[in-house]
Protein backbone atom coordinates (compact mmCIF):
# COMPACT_ATOMS: atom_id res chain seq x y z
CA UNK A 1 0.00 0.00 0.00
CA UNK A 2 1.38 3.41 -0.91
CA UNK A 3 0.63 6.80 0.61
CA UNK A 4 -1.78 7.35 -2.23
CA UNK A 5 -3.91 4.33 -1.25
CA UNK A 6 -4.90 6.05 2.00
CA UNK A 7 -8.38 7.55 1.75
CA UNK A 8 -11.17 7.32 -0.76
CA UNK A 9 -9.90 9.29 -3.76
CA UNK A 10 -6.67 7.94 -5.28
CA UNK A 11 -6.03 11.33 -6.90
CA UNK A 12 -5.94 13.15 -3.55
CA UNK A 13 -3.56 12.30 -0.71
CA UNK A 14 -5.69 13.03 2.36
CA UNK A 15 -4.97 14.19 5.87
CA UNK A 16 -4.47 11.41 8.43
CA UNK A 17 -6.52 13.17 11.14
CA UNK A 18 -9.60 11.08 11.92
CA UNK A 19 -12.60 12.28 9.91
CA UNK A 20 -10.64 14.77 7.83
CA UNK A 21 -10.77 14.44 4.05
CA UNK A 22 -8.75 17.56 3.19
CA UNK A 23 -5.80 17.36 0.83
CA UNK A 24 -2.44 16.83 2.52
CA UNK A 25 0.11 19.64 2.51
CA UNK A 26 2.65 18.19 4.97
CA UNK A 27 4.31 14.94 5.99
CA UNK A 28 4.54 14.34 9.73
CA UNK A 29 7.46 11.93 10.05
CA UNK A 30 7.85 10.13 13.37
CA UNK A 31 8.84 7.00 15.20
CA UNK A 32 8.28 5.41 18.58
CA UNK A 33 11.81 4.87 19.94
CA UNK A 34 10.60 2.09 22.26
CA UNK A 35 9.61 -0.13 19.32
CA UNK A 36 11.14 1.38 16.16
CA UNK A 37 14.80 1.33 15.20
CA UNK A 38 16.29 4.72 14.23
CA UNK A 39 16.00 3.88 10.54
CA UNK A 40 12.24 3.17 10.80
CA UNK A 41 10.17 6.28 10.11
CA UNK A 42 6.38 6.35 10.04
CA UNK A 43 4.49 9.01 8.08
CA UNK A 44 1.17 10.68 8.66
CA UNK A 45 -0.12 13.13 6.09
CA UNK A 46 -1.60 16.40 7.32
CA UNK A 47 -3.63 19.26 5.92
CA UNK A 48 -2.83 22.85 6.93
CA UNK A 49 -5.50 22.79 9.64
CA UNK A 50 -4.27 19.61 11.37
CA UNK A 51 -0.49 19.65 10.97
CA UNK A 52 0.08 21.28 14.38
CA UNK A 53 -2.42 18.94 16.07
CA UNK A 54 -0.75 15.80 14.70
CA UNK A 55 2.79 17.07 15.43
CA UNK A 56 1.84 18.08 18.98
CA UNK A 57 0.08 14.74 19.60
CA UNK A 58 3.31 12.88 18.81
CA UNK A 59 5.63 15.36 20.54
CA UNK A 60 3.59 15.08 23.76
CA UNK A 61 4.51 11.38 23.79
CA UNK A 62 8.18 12.35 23.35
CA UNK A 63 8.40 10.70 19.94
CA UNK A 64 10.99 12.11 17.54
CA UNK A 65 8.90 14.04 15.02
CA UNK A 66 9.53 16.37 12.13
CA UNK A 67 7.26 18.07 9.62
CA UNK A 68 8.21 18.47 5.98
CA UNK A 69 6.28 19.71 2.98
CA UNK A 70 4.29 17.05 1.17
CA UNK A 71 4.80 16.97 -2.56
CA UNK A 72 3.02 14.35 -4.55
CA UNK A 73 5.28 12.59 -6.99
CA UNK A 74 4.20 10.73 -10.08
CA UNK A 75 4.04 6.98 -9.65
Amino acid sequence: MSLFDLGNDPDIAQCSRAGCRAAASARVEWRNPKIHTPDRVKVWLACDEHVDYLRDFLAAREFPVQVVAFERTAE
